[in-house]
């Protein structure tokens, strides 16, 4: 895993920091016993199933954390780099590193811990490990094309599954649990001095109780960004708070103006926004608003941020979103970009600018309209710059 906090944190220093964390789990692998081959091979004879309790117990407590950190708003789950998956591929290299395990005693992890500490059979073994990267890598020709095969993208389990997250967490750590007590059966048939002998019946069953109580918990957890959408979509809490309106005259002014001090944010569908959108807009959907790629826009206290959007209802919400996350300085744009488009630039809107206002209004709004009608197509006509894509956190076993 890369940095809690990636922005403040250059590429390079990212290297510094997984040597700093690789040299940490390599210790904590050598005191944990890992280091040793008969140790790790014992899971697949069935004296010692160290490793299982070990790495199960890795991935729950990670999970849980992530879950909880998510909850709390401290982790953005949206920067965490997934591995994208090639099934077949990662079928058969599964099955060839499997088969590696049995016969070396060590997966690539452990090897270079035990190689560390000077063992002879590990030095080997991260030998065998480089010609095979080699091997890979003079032969990939060959299988370029079943490499690249069967491509699914960054997928997660519980959305294959169609499981919600909580869900897929509880049967995660009921099957731990499971596999743990299994496990300890067949290690104290196969083994009479296995850790699993020393074990205390009644403590680990009541180990075993409270975690999946605790696991069940996760399920009635709702993710940080439902539960603060939900909350600000609620009409209790739009009646309860107020929100600040821009109106489309102010907004046309400042658009002439290229005021600096305001930015756009259009929260429309992508469809709407391709169709129109108001020059020096962002386009952004609710769900987005909680990335930390955004936070440089949106935590500007000066710049006072202008939502908008075709129903004036989501540029509420993302009102209220945003100032839930804590953001300040924003307006939301009265009466939406339906509104705007029929006070500001459409000549059917002749007949409200002449509707009670005096001559000097409506001259505003008429070269308004001409000036914003110049700039929109303008922008029409500029090459798009390419997307940014959302820097993720990269790194993985």
């Amino acid at each position: 895993m890369g940095p809690f906090v990636p922005d403040p944190i250059s590429p390079e220093l990212n290297f510094v920091i997984a040597l700093i964390i690789g040299i940490a789990f390599g210790f904590v692998l050598e005191q944990a016993g890992f280091s040793s081959s008969r140790k790790l091979a014992g899971v697949f004879y069935g004296y010692d199933f160290t490793v299982l309790r070990v790495f199960f117990s890795a991935a729950v407590t990670a999970m849980g954390g992530i879950m909880l950190l998510n909850f709390f708003g401290l982790l953005d789950t949206e920067a965490i780099y997934i591995n994208p998956l090639w099934l077949w591929p990662a079928i058969v290299g599964g099955a060839i590193m499997g088969v590696g395990f049995i016969l070396g005693g060590y997966c690539p992890g452990t090897s270079i811990c035990a190689a560390a500490i000077g063992k002879i059979d590990a030095l080997f073994f991260v030998g065998g490990l480089f010609i095979g990267v080699l091997f890979f890598a003079e032969m990939f020709p060959a299988w370029e094309r079943f490499h690249e095969s069967s491509a699914l993208g960054p997928v997660k389990v519980y959305d294959s599954l169609g499981l919600p997250a909580g869900w897929f967490a509880f049967a995660l750590i009921v099957v731990a649990v499971s596999a743990f007590a299994v496990t300890s059966r067949i290690e104290k048939r196969v083994n009479r001095q296995a850790p699993a002998n020393n074990f205390r019946f009644r403590k680990h069953l009541t180990v075993a109780v409270v975690t999946i109580f605790a696991g069940a918990v996760f399920i009635s957890l709702p993710d940080r960004k439902s539960r603060t959408i939900a909350m600000a979509s609620s009409l209790e809490h739009l009646e309860a708070c107020e929100t600040s309106y821009m109106s489309s005259d102010e907004l046309a002014f400042r658009i002439v103006d290229k005021d600096p001090s305001m930015q756009i944010v259009d929260v429309s569908d992508s469809l709407a926004y391709n169709q129109f959108s108001l020059p020096g807009s962002v386009n952004l959907q609710i769900h987005e608003l909680f990335s930390k790629e955004w936070n440089t826009l949106f935590a500007r206290r000066h710049v006072r941020k202008i939502l908008v959007a075709e129903n004036e209802q989501d540029a509420v919400i993302a009102y209220h979103v945003l100032d839930e996350i804590g953001y300040r300085n924003l307006s939301v744009l009265e009466g939406g970009l339906p509104h705007f488009r029929s006070l500001i630039l459409n000549r059917e809107g002749a007949v409200l600018r002449q509707d009670s206002v005096n001559s000097v209004v409506r001259e505003f709004r008429q070269e308004a309209g001409t000036a914003i009608h110049a700039m929109i197509e303008a922008q029409r006509d500029r090459p798009k710059e390419p997307d940014k894509k959302p820097r993720k956190i990269t790194g993985g076993c």
